[in-house]
């Protein structure tokens, strides 16, 4: 498995791997993602609808998330190749 998935709900953002699923809090204006323009090992570059419909691009750095739940981000993120959007 190569691909890590990414969604939001609300404000809450859920980056998913394998059988792991990273819930951190993004800003209020989010109402979507768009787009993944970018994953580069834990950088994550989206294109982003706001609630005003506005779009945006944003960044979003994981290897802080990671490392404050205790993660070993190097194992963790090493084989992941790519990020897509994942709704339902």
């Amino acid at each position: 498995m190569k691909t890590a998935y990414l969604t939001n709900d609300g404000e809450y953002t859920i980056f998913s791997y394998g059988d792991r699923a990273i819930t951190f809090l993004t800003g209020k204006r989010l109402r979507r993602y768009i787009s993944v323009k970018e994953w580069d090992n834990g950088y994550i570059v989206v294109e982003c609808e706001n609630k005003d419909s506005s779009l945006q691009e944003d960044y979003i750095d994981l290897i802080p998330v990671l490392k404050n739940l205790y993660f070993d981000t190097d194992r963790f993120l090493k084989n992941i190749e790519e990020v897509k959007l994942k709704y339902e």
